[in-house]
Parts: C-alpha cells; sequence; structure tokens
C-alpha cells in the first residue's frame, strides 16, 4: 500500500490474534484470511478497465471507435435478429437519434441496472410489465430485471479515545492537513489521496454456523455519519462488514417508456431471514474485533449501531439504519439452461431465443460471488472476448 495507518495495522494484528492468519493476497486463500487489498491501480492512480483495455489501443485500432455524450434508447431487431442500436446525444439542441448498425453482434455491457432496463425498453422482459408501459412486446424473457442481489455493507463506526489515535478524519481536518496530503501525493504519489476507502479487508465467518467464509470486512481509517456527510472531528475508524452470499432478492423495473427516465431499483435488502441473522451476527462480530487487544487499547467507543441494541430484531434493524450498497449487483440477466424460466442468457452469454445479441457484464452472474466483483467481471469479459471470436464465422 502507497499508505499506512496504524489503526488498520491493529486491525490485522486483532485478526491474528484470534487465529485469522494475514496473507499478501487475497487471491491465494479460500479460507480465513485478513490482509490489505489490492487495487487498480497504476503509480498512485486509478486504472480503470477503460485505462487499462481501450484507452492504449484506441487511435491504433481502425475497428473501433468510441462514441461519448450519448444514451443508448433501445436496441433495434429484425424479426429475433438484433440489428443495432439506437442513440440519442446528452446535449445539443436538437437531441436527434440515430442509428448503429451491427453486422454481427450486439453486445450488451451497461450493467446489473443498464442492461436490463435497455432489454426491457427494447420489449424484451416481463410481457404483462412491458404491457403496462405500452412497450411493444419483442420477447417474453420473465427473468430479465429480477434476482437482483448485491452486498450490503453494514457499517459500524467507532471514536477512538485514545490521545494519540490518529486517522484520516484529523488529517483531513484542516486547510494545513489538506495542503499537506496534496503536495504528498503530487510529490510522490503516495498518502492518503492515493488510497483506497477500504484498505484492508477480512473474510470469516459470522457465527459457528458457517463453515467457510461467509462475511467480508472492509476496514476504514475513518469514520462519518453516512456517505456523502463529513467526516467525524475525531479519530475514528469503520468496520464495514457484508454478508458474502445474501439469500435476499429484489428487482429492476420501469419507471416507463421513456429510455431517459431511470429504472426502478428495489434491493430488497434484508427480506429472507437468514440474512437478518448474518446481520446481527456480523455487528456482534465488529464488537468482538474491538476487543482484541491491538483495538482495545485505542479506547474505542461505539458510535453505530450503539451498545443499547442486543437482541437479533434490535441488531437486523440497527443494520438496515446504518448500511448501504458496497456497488456489487449482480444477477438481473441470469446465466442459464434454456429450461430454466428465470434464465436470460445462455452459457455462452446469448440471450436465451434470440440472434445476434449477448449480454456481457455482472448482470449475468446467477449468484453473486464471495467477494468483490470487479476482477471477475473482467473475467466474464475475458471469456465473452473469446467466446465472440470463437463464434464469428456463424455470422
Amino acid at each position: 500500500p502507497r499508505v499506512k495507518w496504524d489503526v488498520l495495522d491493529r486491525f490485522i494484528k486483532g485478526a491474528t490474534e484470534i487465529g485469522i492468519p494475514e496473507v499478501p493476497d487475497f487471491n491465494h486463500s479460500d479460507t480465513e484470511c485478513v490482509g490489505y487489498f489490492q487495487v487498480n491501480q497504476t503509480k498512485g492512480v486509478r486504472l480503470s478497465s477503460y485505462r487499462a483495455f481501450v484507452h492504449p489501443i484506441r487511435n491504433e485500432r481502425p475497428n473501433l471507435t468510441v462514441v461519448t455524450d450519448v444514451s443508448v434508447g433501445k436496441i433495434n431487431f429484425s424479426g429475433a435478429r438484433a440489428t443495432g442500436v439506437t442513440l440519442t446525444p446528452r446535449h445539443g439542441d436538437d437531441g436527434s437519434s440515430f442509428d448503429v448498425h451491427a453486422e454481427k453482434e450486439v453486445v450488451l455491457s451497461a450493467g446489473s441496472i443498464g442492461s436490463p432496463h435497455l432489454l426491457m425498453l427494447s420489449g424484451i422482459g416481463n410481457a404483462q410489465e412491458l404491457a403496462s408501459h405500452n412497450i411493444p412486446l419483442l420477447h417474453h424473457l420473465p427473468g430479465v430485471g429480477e434476482n437482483l442481489h448485491d452486498h450490503l455493507q453494514i457499517r459500524s463506526v467507532f471514536r477512538l479515545e485514545k490521545p494519540d489515535a490518529f486517522t484520516l478524519n484529523q488529517a483531513a481536518s484542516s486547510l494545513f492537513g489538506q495542503a499537506k496530503m496534496g503536495i504528498q501525493y503530487f510529490a510522490t504519489r503516495t498518502g492518503p489521496l492515493s488510497m483506497a476507502p477500504s484498505q484492508v479487508g477480512m473474510f470469516t465467518m459470522s457465527s459457528q454456523e458457517h463453515t467457510t467464509p461467509n462475511i467480508q470486512y472492509h476496514v476504514q481509517p475513518l469514520s462519518l455519519d453516512k456517505f456523502g456527510d463529513p467526516l467525524h472531528e475525531y479519530p475514528g475508524m469503520t468496520l464495514s462488514v457484508c454478508n458474502l452470499r445474501p439469500k435476499s432478492r429484489g428487482k429492476i423495473s420501469l419507471t416507463s417508456s421513456n429510455p431517459m427516465d431511470p429504472p426502478k431499483i428495489d434491493p430488497n435488502y434484508l427480506h429472507a431471514e437468514e440474512d437478518r441473522k448474518v446481520a446481527a451476527d456480523s455487528l456482534r462480530h465488529a464488537r468482538m474485533m474491538m476487543t482484541t487487544s491491538p483495538l482495545k487499547d485505542l479506547d474505542p467507543v461505539e458510535v453505530f449501531p450503539g451498545t443499547q441494541y442486543e437482541t437479533d430484531a434490535e441488531l437486523a434493524q440497527k443494520a438496515g439504519d446504518i448500511s448501504a450498497s458496497i456497488f456489487h449487483p449482480v444477477g438481473t440477466c441470469k446465466m442459464g439452461l434454456s429450461g430454466d424460466p428465470s434464465a436470460v442468457v445462455d452459457p455462452r452469454l446469448k440471450v436465451i431465443g434470440l440472434e445476434g445479441i449477448r449480454v456481457v457484464d455482472a448482470s449475468i452472474m446467477p449468484e453473486i460471488v464471495s467477494g468483490n466483483t470487479n476482477s471477475p467481471t473482467l473475467m466474464i469479459a475475458e471469456k465473452a472476448a473469446q467466446m465472440i471470436l470463437e463464434d464469428a464465422d456463424q455470422y
């Protein structure tokens, strides 16, 4: 890591104290482990998938054209075959739309929210819902938009009362501190401005009922009431815990037939009783972590959820109050076999019942992976690229 914090090193030491081993690379372990996250970064700057894969070849490939500041209004079809998309400029006086033709395939990679939304706008989805928005039915595929699930992060926050405890809260609390961070970053590409919010992670079990890790920690050397709010004035740290295998399922549905209107997102978090039990146990586990000797030495005081909440029902309720998405939505264009009525794409990621269209993003996951979704999604793309090349002669 390009910056380290004493509070995070203490968390790692606390984990090893209770028997969870520290590892240099989470990819080398499928059991309980703790350590610093690897990040998509180069020389202190975020390395997005665009910067890694597209930018280096953007001006070198005659078969690549990047169009920005447009929205895809719908996928066009001739019968059951996808023939292209309709694009609408996001800015400009006339807002005129134009079509882009696909000679072989349309590859839909709009994500777990955007991909099912665009399919429904194009007449692909549950016939009853499409009819309610006066969208002509092209293909009845009831699984579109269903099976939405996500990793819900439950944010336990602790105030650290040890006099020399130091976190990002103090580092960013003054103009001098902010200037110091800025100078350090621009001079060396290190320091707080080079870090991801969560630098340390841990995989473990929420209770003895589980035999493999079912929760993941994202540990942050900072605290705030909720995302978007200012950092607390006191030294603080956040133990964010998510259920890796949630049972609750939500859905994506239409707001209207207007492509500019965002879809309805119903994550249905904590609907399943099992998820509420894991949430309560996760909060208890975070409390236990703060009693390990390296962390107890910081004199922590629980701010959220608050020590007055003890029962499963109380903790599950508070978990809902202090949680937020960790932005791992999956499942809304589920991969499956043709006999699965909830499946949207087949094992080669082709939309079932149609031709010339695939979905390539996290929406195709039948079930969420037990960890971060970014790298698995990149691997889905790598596998899809191979399959697209293999199938190119079919068109």
